[in-house]
């Protein structure tokens, strides 16, 4: 059967967002991303959308079931046996709670979940060292993305700046709510045998190479193949 429903965890900074766009690729696997979808469902004006829609006028945030129904939601929407990534979601055991009940009423489950492993001063260079262009908001880093002139874009010539978010006391309290609120998930996918840790260092290609090995255990069929 292989792994058909698989989820990204991780750490800022680790890097999901490129290795989800290569996984699902290669593998046949629907990428939902949880904030797109969310933004969707509410667009498009479903049942779950406007559920979550009057959270979210009020400023608050859409209840973990709320968000769990709009995955199941979008999946049902999906081809037949067409296997899903999930990056985004759950990012607390209540809301993989949830997912899991939504799941199961649809017949499906989790199967794999990738957790990318980076240390912590390893994330806090690699998120404190960006840097957006102020006018045409092409991205740098000031060690693995330099521009050619310090604080200029190379395109534009624009001044560079650092997001506030990006500043090194944002990137801690970022990794500590990380920390407290969702890393228990690895313990809560490890107690039911489906989760993977991924060695995040080095250059993106060699991490997707761990990924793709773990994938493969479980999917019995190399890149390219149906799910």
């Amino acid at each position: 059967m292989g792994a058909r429903g698989v989820i990204l965890l991780g750490p800022p900074g680790a890097g999901k967002g490129t290795q989800a766009e290569r996984i699902s690729k290669d593998y046949g696997l629907v990428h939902i991303s949880t904030g797109d979808m969310l933004r969707d469902a509410v667009a498009r004006g479903t049942s779950l959308g406007r559920q979550a829609k009057r959270f979210m006028d009020a400023g608050e945030l859409a209840p973990d079931e709320v968000v769990a129904g709009i995955v199941a939601e979008r999946l049902a929407e999906s081809a037949p046996g067409q296997g899903f990534l999930l990056d985004g979601f759950p990012r607390s055991l209540s809301q993989a709670e949830a997912l899991d009940e939504a799941l199961a009423d649809s017949g499906r489950s989790v199967d794999l979940a990738l957790s990318i492993q980076v240390p912590e001063e390893e994330l806090v260079r690699r998120l404190t060292g960006r840097r957006l262009c102020a006018d045409c908001a092409r991205p740098y880093h000031v060690e693995f993305g330099p521009p050619q002139v310090a604080d200029r874009c190379d395109q534009c010539g624009g001044r560079l700046y650092q997001r506030s978010d990006d500043t090194e006391e944002t990137v801690r309290n970022r990794l500590a709510v990380y920390r407290d609120q969702t890393e228990p998930l690895n313990g809560y996918y490890r107690s039911r045998g489906v989760l993977a840790g991924i060695d995040g260092t080095g250059r993106p290609d060699e991490v997707y190479a761990r990924i793709r090995r773990s994938l493969d255990r479980v999917q019995g069929s190399e890149p390219g193949q149906p799910a």
